[in-house]
């Protein structure tokens, strides 16, 4: 009987310890970077399924759509006068890959009319942007897996922006995450070949070329990232020659329009200003002042980590007197000096949306995907990680208020402005370790001997 008793207990005990390992593989599964191939697999199969019912049970919104059946319309008829392409919303305010990418929309759904197919195309679309994040993330080895989860299915606002109201800001996000894919490859050239494609749908993707130009100036030096330069300037020109040929005055102030004013009513990020405040072109000129100084302590302090001066990014790399370390995928490894090309696009871009002049619900795409890495990329403990969800979770909130308030609007600034302070403070350079002098040295250990 003691005997059954010791060998019930054993089995308990194996039992036991059986169920510890597996809850320990779980937690490893939900928190170790090195799972995210596994963890990125489901969320992707899962994802097809959500589309699917998304579509099926959710209403449709007409929004852009038909507008921009509308303006690609008026192309296919023959109209190559910018100024002449509009549709029921206003006039053509994209670049000419947006034509010429929504042509093909229009003939695959039957001139625009098949909106279901657009639909399913569009989820196709969501599901490829999601495959070049995740290879993004997997490079990058850096973020906790279940975070991914925030990242996918719990989203509402994302869902709709690419199923339900069929924006072109997908388009060109899912082009510009291919681009640097492309980056982390170190194929430099395609690379900037798709960026400027991305380019040519929205011009949002800007806000990723001070990144850009840092990155080509740090791999390459002045001269050599010249031709690189030029890949992006020639596609624009042959992009857009057919329009350039024929009124080229309209083509440039209608697709590349900086000045453009926004709609007040339609703002997410400023509903606590007056209108008159949010329209006044003094108000502009200080976010954009607040951008570039942004940028400029960012590339200073953050991206830049040679011992010469940031002006010897304009030598070529061969011709420095401190070699610049690597460009790697992450961001500043400080025990090898190393930077990293998805830090320095990803912050970016996101001090262009912290500066922004207004944000609409569809530019919620512009940085969603990048937020999981902007939190995470620092160096984060045990207990920081409910705040960085609670974060995540309050600019999701902000984005699916409608309209938008004081309060939802102040809420994402004020996390915007925590997002900044964590980059910063959390890539700032460790305090230097103080070190006697070496003659010093023998003197404290013989004294010590004695």
């Amino acid at each position: 009987r003691s005997g059954r008793k010791r060998g019930a207990g054993a089995g308990g005990a194996a039992m036991a310890a059986g169920l510890r390992r597996a809850w320990r593989q779980r937690r490893a599964v939900l928190m170790e970077p090195g799972y995210t191939p596994l963890v990125a697999a489901c969320l992707c199969l899962a994802e097809g399924g959500v589309n699917l019912w998304v579509i099926r049970r959710v209403p449709y919104t007409e929004i852009d759509w038909k507008a921009y059946m509308q303006e690609v319309e008026g192309f296919a008829n023959g109209t190559l006068d910018y100024t002449q392409l509009k549709g029921d919303t206003g006039p053509l305010v994209y670049p000419a890959g947006f034509v010429y990418i929504f042509l093909g929309l229009y003939y695959a759904t039957g001139r625009g009319t098949d909106i279901r197919l657009a639909q399913y195309l569009f989820a196709g679309l969501y599901l490829l942007n999601l495959l070049l994040v995740f290879r993004i993330y997997c490079r990058t080895n850096k973020v906790p897996p279940y975070v991914f989860f925030f990242m996918c299915c719990a989203s509402y606002r994302i869902h709709s922006i690419f199923v339900l109201r069929l924006f072109n800001d997908p388009v060109a996000m899912a082009i510009l995450f291919l681009a640097i894919n492309l980056f982390l490859e170190e194929r430099w050239s395609w690379g900037c070949l798709l960026f400027s494609l991305a380019v040519s749908v929205k011009m949002n993707i800007l806000l990723f070329a001070p990144g850009l130009l840092f990155l080509l100036l740090q791999r390459f030096g002045l001269l050599g990232c010249i031709p690189k330069l030029c890949i992006c300037a020639l596609l624009q020109v042959i992009l857009g020659l057919p329009f350039l040929l024929v009124n080229p005055v309209g083509y440039l102030t209608r697709s590349f329009d900086l000045g453009r004013q926004f709609q007040f009513k339609w703002t997410v990020n400023w509903r606590f200003l007056p209108e008159e405040v949010f329209q006044n072109r003094a108000f502009h000129a200080a976010l954009l002042l607040t951008h570039l100084a942004g940028l400029g302590l960012f590339a200073l302090h953050r991206w830049h980590r040679s011992k010469e001066s940031i002006l010897a990014l304009l030598k070529d790399p061969a011709e420095r007197k401190h070699p610049s370390p690597p460009l790697t995928v992450n961001n500043i490894l400080w025990e090898g000096g190393q930077q990293g090309i998805v830090f320095v696009l990803f912050s970016s871009n996101f001090l262009g949306v912290c500066c922004s002049r207004s944000l609409h619900y569809q530019f919620y795409v512009w940085y969603f995907h990048t937020l999981p890495y902007l939190l995470w990329c620092t160096p984060t403990a045990k207990l920081a990680h409910m705040p960085k969800v609670l974060l995540l979770g309050v600019i999701e909130l902000c984005w699916n208020t409608y309209p938008s308030t004081v309060c939802s609007s102040l809420s994402l600034h004020i996390c915007h402005g925590l997002g900044l302070l964590q980059l910063w403070y959390g890539t700032a350079p460790p305090p230097a370790l103080h070190t006697p002098p070496p003659s010093r040295r023998p003197a404290a250990i013989s004294k010590k001997a004695q």
